[in-house]
């Protein structure tokens, strides 16, 4: 069994088991697979559920970067380099402490967090650094494992047969790196700085992979610590109060995570690379302009209680059309969302989870949205409480 459905309830252990491409009968929040299964001989035909599209994903899939055109930035720092080690190591013994790095480049993090002991997995894209990461081993107060690989495009979801050099379950397998409980404390931390072009794919892309316990969200809470651009972070924690920022992303991100801003970084502690290795001075001039930015360090700790009886890996995906659906007509009332939405009655769940029926979406915390979604997922009144459409533009067939 999966690390992430161990110390789960029955039910969510098996929807962890399910995995995100599993087949289920829309609306059967409380179903297990002998009832979807018992509902197919009654007349209900079987619906399988694919990833909900995403403007932000564009039509090219996820894995179909084109090469390292863009130029990338590592810490260059060595004083934001300890202040990050003690950071990501905190009061825990270093050596108790896996940390894996993505794109650490010249490896100036990875030599602070060895000298400080650390177990420390760096995943690299570009070869031309490998050699040098490889020789920071001789740092023997910590423990070094170098993996040719970009962390950002493992496991791409769009792909039926995935290259063991992208298979997180085939890299920590060869890492003998072991799944925990959800349940239990964080058995990893993740440190990265998001792409500027790509950022927010990758954000859409690890929302999936959490809420479904996918990916590396198969080996427990994961802790994401990551440098942002001042218009993600603005976006991830906006809330009601800022309007013109809150969106889908806003409500499923800090739904699922603690998400706790550390400090904003001037973009001096960084250097800039392209696909070569070498400073580039002459090309993508746009690019390396939009690098001239102050990063916000920000660390995501997925919640112990994100998953309930009615919210779970089972029918995530059921909630995050709930939450799209809503933010499609941000000015319409909540009751007219639910009534193109759900076939229980909406006065009735709006009385439950006290919310003004004349209320509109940009007065819903991200907690509303969830207390709502599991209020119709607990009535009976239907067997089907949720209203699709398979033509909906938001469904990717």
């Amino acid at each position: 069994m999966w690390g992430a459905a161990m110390g789960l309830p029955p039910r969510l252990a098996l929807s962890v088991l399910a995995g995100p491409g599993r087949s289920c009968i829309l609306g059967s929040g409380a179903a297990t697979r002998k009832d979807w299964q018992a509902r197919n001989r009654s007349g209900f035909s079987e619906f399988y559920l694919q990833p909900l599209f995403d403007p932000d994903l564009e039509e090219s899939p996820f894995y179909a970067f084109k090469g390292r055109a863009e130029p990338t930035r590592h810490v260059a720092s060595k004083k934001l380099a300890r202040n990050l080690a003690r950071h990501l190591l905190g009061f825990q013994k270093p050596s108790r402490q896996l940390i894996l790095e993505c794109n650490p480049g010249p490896g100036v993090l990875t030599e602070a967090l060895l000298r400080a002991g650390a177990r420390v997995v760096a995943f690299e894209s570009e070869k031309s650094f490998i050699p040098h990461l490889k020789s920071l081993k001789k740092y023997v107060e910590g423990e070094l494992q170098v993996v040719h690989c970009d962390f950002f495009k493992m496991d791409p979801r769009h792909q039926e047969i995935i290259k063991p050099e992208y298979s997180s379950q085939v890299i920590f397998q060869d890492l003998g790196i072991k799944a925990a409980p959800w349940t239990a404390g964080v058995p990893i931390k993740v440190f990265g700085i998001l792409p500027d072009k790509y950022g927010r794919r990758i954000l859409w892309k690890t929302l999936f992979d959490l809420y479904s316990c996918d990916s590396i969200f198969r080996y427990g809470r994961i802790e994401l610590n990551l440098f942002v651009t001042d218009k993600e972070f603005q976006k991830l924690t906006a809330t009601p109060k800022r309007p013109d920022l809150y969106q889908v992303l806003s409500v499923l991100w800090q739904l699922a995570c603690d998400i706790k801003f550390i400090h904003m970084e001037p973009w001096s502690s960084f250097t800039v690379y392209t696909e070569n290795g070498h400073l580039e001075k002459t090309k993508l001039r746009e690019s390396l302009k939009s690098m001239k930015e102050n990063l916000y360090f920000i660390q995501m700790t997925p919640r112990k209680g994100l998953f309930t009886e009615h919210l779970s890996p089972l029918n995530y995906d059921i909630f995050f059309h709930m939450v799209k659906h809503c933010f499609g007509k941000r000015s319409a009332p909540i009751i007219q969302h639910l009534s193109s939405l759900s076939t229980v009655e909406p006065i009735d769940v709006l009385r439950q989870v006290r919310l003004n029926p004349g209320a509109t979406i940009l007065q819903m915390y991200p907690q509303d949205f969830k207390r709502l979604f599991e209020t119709i997922e607990r009535s009976e009144d239907t067997i089907f409480k949720w209203i699709y459409n398979e033509s909906l533009e938001d469904i990717q067939a």
